[in-house]
């Protein structure tokens, strides 16, 4: 098999240089540690020595003999064998004591911690050994896989990336790998417009299930129900599928979805909302080259730690130099930002990489740190920068380990909507749409705004419940039943949830009927959704006006909005701005085009939205300054999506050079799923 090698140390160099620092770290334990004590240096080193033998020969060896393979026998079996190897030293080897077994747990997990962060330092772990054992144990344990010149796919979606950031970032160097591959010609960038409402589910939904008919927003209100939908809540999400999927999404011929909202009808899945539970579709080894870098949990634990003290490094750096817009970024942001930046790229990477080495034909999978830190710290600014840098080296990563695969892999880099910047609705006017709302409807009417929560709770709930899951080993019940009661007050319903989604899932299974206020209002980034519960059917422009007076003009007046969308007995559907009114039926103005200033495509985005059956009475779409591309949040987010104006509606593809287009512009994100699907009929394995 031929392995690509990075230029680093050689293996001997770095291997007495990891054995130096190991010695020189026991030599400090036997020093410090009260029960453990030697005579002489020799029998130290050759303590340390075995204890390292061990460390990297643990894993392989549990799979080579077939033993149960989850997360937590690894490190179980891994601590207590380094800690009877030294205690079996200590019995026999002369010159070499320890005292007690918590001495001998102690010493091995302090030299084993030390030993990681030496062996990231040199690169122990890094590309050129790391291809060799991971690959050899995984053809050892499973056999040499099937050779396939038929090439596989993997579709790697950065949320929240625009094609104008995309570009600058290539441009001003902090994505050396993509600008490699346009250098050298194999890819190419496209454009693509996104529909209405630009955010994640309606996009993955029309990008991997070919369909995102009726999903207005990331979070509606369906009247029929009395219930609020959320894109990002499992328990919607799998309704959701189940409305729009006709069997035969993107991912359906072999295919995996890795950190998606929807499956694409994908055999196999992971960290996927839309079957969250269903294990049928999880393979055994998807965690395999997780479990097989010795090094791995050590790494990540330590990523994830330098990430909290990068974002408060970062968000203090924004507060004394008074960077604006902001918005705050205490409290549990940033494990929430070390979770998706760290954490969630890197087991997603980690099961790519055993996805490649299995041959699997067609994956997709998304990566939501540069949007999550974009949200809250801006759309290109340093941090979020660095974010699209260090996933700019997962790319590399992954080009390189795919030579090892059994079949060769193209990638495409895409995004499934942008974001556009700007001081939120409620900065700029000091009140939220809520309290706009309120001020035009009178006293004997209850106005309610469903809290909106960071989306990455749902997202993080997502991937604990299929981590936890997997570590669990369910022919252990010790285990099983102690590491479900330590968890035990963040699970519902066999799903880990996290921060304030636990109170919304708990809510929709009360037996207790949910009652509303008489006006709901909700926001997605910039586009704003009011409801009026007490009729079933879609409220007309009409009967806003008798029941609700001077709502409507109370709305188009105000500075922060740039236009609404209701929908006339008479005309149709109406799209109404300060100076303006547009029938969108016919196409006719009266005084100024509302939609002048957004793509020439917002008419056809605004009529299509109408049809659903779930549309709000009233749609609201923030103010947008052409000039600076602004746009309002009526959420407190610097970067948003989900309405119009700016770069949320103008995501990118990056596709290989000789693949083909068979539509030059493409609008909306069905659009996009025929082209993909076209692309992996001719050119892929899928």
């Amino acid at each position: 098999m031929w392995i690509y090698k990075k230029r680093h140390l050689g293996r001997t160099h770095r291997f007495l240089l990891l054995w130096f620092f190991s010695g020189l770290t026991f030599g400090i334990v036997i020093l410090v540690l009260p029960g453990m004590g030697s005579e002489n240096w020799w029998s130290a080193l050759i303590a340390v020595t075995a204890v390292g033998l061990l460390n990297t020969s643990i894993r392989p060896a549990l799979i080579t003999l077939k033993l149960p393979t989850a997360l937590l026998t690894f490190v179980i079996t891994t601590l207590t064998l380094n800690s009877l190897a030294i205690w079996l030293m200590g019995e026999f080897m002369p010159g070499f004591a320890v005292a007690d077994f918590w001495t001998l747990l102690i010493a091995t997990v302090v030299v084993s911690s030390i030993n990681i962060t030496f062996s990231d330092l040199l690169a122990i772990d890094d590309d050129d050994s790391y291809f060799h054992h991971v690959a050899s144990i995984i053809i050892k344990y499973y056999g040499e896989p099937e050779k396939d010149d038929k090439p596989g796919v993997l579709f790697l979606e950065i949320d929240g990336l625009s094609e104008p950031i995309l570009q600058r970032a290539i441009r001003n160097g902090y994505m050396p790998t993509l600008a490699s591959w346009l250098e050298r010609g194999s890819h190419r960038i496209m454009r693509w417009e996104c529909d209405l409402s630009s955010q994640t589910s309606a996009s993955q939904a029309g990008i991997l299930q070919g369909s995102n008919f009726d999903i207005p927003a990331f979070r509606w209100f369906e009247k029929d129900s009395g219930k609020q939908m959320v894109s990002n809540n499992p328990l919607d999400t799998v309704e959701i599928e189940r409305r729009i999927s006709n069997g035969d999404g993107l991912l359906a011929n072999y295919g995996a979805s890795r950190s998606n909202l929807f499956s694409g009808d994908a055999p196999q899945t992971m960290f996927t909302f839309s079957t969250l539970g269903n294990f049928s579709r999880h393979r055994s080894q998807d965690f395999y080259p997780l479990y097989m870098g010795p090094f791995n949990f050590f790494r990540l634990l330590s990523l994830f730690l330098w990430e909290l003290v990068v974002e408060m490094i970062e968000a203090r750096y924004q507060r004394r130099h008074n960077v604006l817009p902001r918005i705050h970024r205490g409290g549990v942001y940033p494990l929430l930002r070390a979770s998706t930046t760290i954490l969630m790229r890197e087991l997603s990477v980690y099961i790519l990489i055993g996805d490649m080495y299995a041959g699997v034909p067609c994956v997709y999978t998304t990566f939501f740190g540069y949007d999550e830190d974009a949200h809250h710290s801006g759309i290109e600014r340093p941090d979020s920068l660095d974010v699209l840098s260090k996933l700019d080296e997962q790319f590399d990563r992954l080009e390189n380990m795919s030579r090892a695969a059994p079949r060769p892999y193209q990638f495409v880099i895409l995004s499934d909507h942008g974001q556009s910047q700007g001081a939120t609705f409620k900065q700029r006017y000091g009140l939220t749409l809520e309290d706009l709302v309120r001020s035009f409807v009178s006293d004997d009417k209850t106005v309610e705004s469903i809290q909106s929560q960071d989306a990455t709770w749902g997202n993080l709930g997502v991937f604990f419940t299929d981590i936890l899951n997997d570590i669990i080993p369910g022919d252990n019940k010790l285990l099983s039943r102690l590491f479900r009661r330590a968890v035990e007050r963040y699970r519902n319903f066999d799903q880990v949830v996290l921060g304030p989604y636990k109170e919304y899932i708990e809510a929709q299974f009360s037996d207790q009927e949910q009652e509303h206020s008489q006006v709901v209002v909700l926001a997605s980034g910039n586009l704003g959704l009011i409801y009026f519960t007490d009729w079933e059917e879609r409220l007309s422009y009409e009967t806003i006006e008798q029941e609700f007076p001077g709502l409507i003009n109370g709305l188009t007046q105000h500075e922060g909005i740039g236009f609404i969308m209701v929908r006339s007995e008479q005309h149709g559907p109406l799209v109404i701005a300060r100076d303006g009114l547009q029938y969108l039926n016919n196409g006719q103005l009266e005084g100024k085009a509302p939609l002048k200033d957004f793509s020439p495509n917002a008419a056809a985005h605004l009529l299509r939205t109408d049809s659903f059956p779930h549309v709000p009475d009233i749609l609201v779409n923030s103010m947008y300054d052409p000039e600076t591309g602004e746009v309002a949040a009526f959420e407190e987010l610097v970067g948003s999506h989900g309405g119009l104006g700016g770069g949320q509606s103008a995501p990118f593809v990056m596709y290989p050079s000789e693949w083909e287009l068979t539509n030059h512009d493409i609008v909306g994100a069905g659009e996009l799923h025929a082209q993909f699907k076209h692309w992996l009929t001719q050119y892929s394995a899928a």
